[in-house]
């Protein structure tokens, strides 16, 4: 089945028609590009940590690309992995829709698979100012391989975990362990009254299947093998326990973390509700320095020894994080190629990634820049992050595969809330993930 059908069938009749540039934003033969009465529509992920930042910078690129080439710049925004996979299933269908897309790193496989988006040539890359402006390891999931990549790295994001030094200190912990078990053990040791071990955004749209992901691929699990699946795994069942057990029946995370997005268990980590605020990215940074435990905290790498060993496994990855981040990716159906590939160019030159790491914390992909970071010791943790990081499968069923994971977490919120895990429950939904993930890898065949 093509990827075109695919989406066919995962969209049925229910296609919605996405608002498309107009004109055609041509050279004016000067060897200026002229965008004079041009829009480009660009979608990305709301920042829903950064809302007001992210509404000027919105505003801010908008008036410069403006002065540079005479186009406005229209941004529209998703709000979860459904609503991002939806936006790129409509413009499929519909032939329209944004002219470029900011994707995180994983669901660029999807976009890759769907062959609607710009397979950048020689020419295209020096448009944008040169692959090699970019750091290597970011370019690692902009396709297949090399020759056929359709991502341009926007901002790296590699995961790590915060922890209040205080806290472990006053506790007698010299650092955080390197298992989920060691973890775990210490988060009981730290948890008092209304201060936990943990905080986790169990309501979030984007991390709870990160977890999962990295204890599975640790214990040599690598969730796709081949055409196969295997989220039906024991090293699967054993990181969904570990996972939601942390609050259910190890009581190391506030009950309220049931309905927490990523932004609430940063906010409770930086009211010193918490000693340790796993997978977060260096965007946390900004809020935490202004927060009641600035100066008291730090970085660190994951654990990478997973659940239920006291080393890594033969076959294991000690993966620190995802291979995460955002990529630019530009619509086959565009009118304003040129034009679009300017705006990426400004995007990824060292100025605007300086301004967007200074906004948001998110950690440049511009060679150049990210240079010039790398002497901050506060960071030293991330870049360690960024090296060790492990890639997501490059299928275009990684999406639907990230949906399943993630719905078993959604699925578990009544018994988390009820303060339970209950085993039979949860191995049925597991189950029903399994399904869902090796149905959306048979129809890439």
């Amino acid at each position: 089945m093509t990827a075109k059908r695919t989406l066919m069938a995962l969209v049925g009749a229910a296609v919605l028609t996405a608002c498309g540039s107009d004109g055609g934003g041509s050279d004016s033969g000067s060897g200026t590009l002229n965008g004079a009465g041009q829009t480009l529509t660009v979608l990305l992920g709301v920042n829903t940590v950064f809302p007001e930042q992210q509404r000027k910078w919105f505003a801010d690129v908008s008036a410069a690309f403006e002065r540079e080439t005479g186009a406005k710049v229209q941004f529209e925004t998703f709000a979860s992995p459904n609503d991002e996979l939806t936006r790129i299933q409509t413009s499929v269908l519909s032939g329209q829709g944004p002219d470029v897309y900011g994707l995180g790193t994983t669901f660029t496989p999807t976009a890759y698979a769907t062959k609607a988006f710009l397979e950048l040539s020689a020419d295209d890359w020096a448009k944008v100012g040169g692959r090699d402006r970019f750091l290597p390891a970011t370019l690692g999931i902009s396709g297949p391989d090399d020759r056929h990549e359709v991502g341009i790295p926007f901002v790296s994001r590699p995961f790590v975990m915060a922890y209040n030094r205080d806290l472990l200190a006053k506790a007698g912990i010299d650092k955080p362990a390197d298992s989920w078990d060691g973890l775990r053990a210490q988060a009981k040791q730290l948890t008092s009254g209304d201060v936990y071990g943990l905080a986790i955004g169990y309501a979030d749209s984007f991390d709870p299947w990160k977890f999962v992901w990295a204890m599975s691929v640790q214990a040599g699990n690598p969730l796709v093998d081949g055409d196969k699946a295997r989220i039906d795994d024991d090293t699967t069942q054993t990181a969904y326990r570990t996972y939601l057990g942390w609050l259910a029946t190890d009581h190391v995370v506030d009950p309220a973390a049931v309905g927490w997005k990523n932004a609430q268990a940063i906010a409770a980590f930086g009211a010193g509700k918490a000693a340790f605020l796993p997978m977060v990215s260096a965007s946390s940074k900004v809020t935490l320095d202004k927060s009641a435990v600035a100066g008291k905290y730090g970085y660190v790498v994951m654990p990478t020894i997973p659940p239920g060993a006291t080393k890594l496994p033969d076959g294991g990855k000690a993966a620190t994080s995802i291979l995460s981040g955002d990529n630019l990716v530009v619509a086959n159906y565009t009118r304003n190629k040129d034009l679009a590939l300017a705006l990426v160019k400004m995007l990824t030159g060292a100025q605007t990634q300086r301004a967007y790491y200074q906004t948001f914390g998110e950690l440049p992909a511009n060679a150049e820049e990210a240079k010039t970071l790398q002497a901050d010791p506060a960071l030293a943790a991330l870049v360690e992050s960024a090296g060790k990081s492990v890639g997501t499968p490059f299928t275009g069923a990684w999406s639907q595969i990230q949906l399943a994971l993630v719905n078993v977490v959604v699925q578990s919120v009544p018994d988390l809330s009820a303060g339970r895990l209950d085993d039979g429950r949860l191995d049925s939904l597991i189950g029903a993930a399994q399904s869902a993930a090796q149905s959306a890898l048979d129809k890439e065949k």
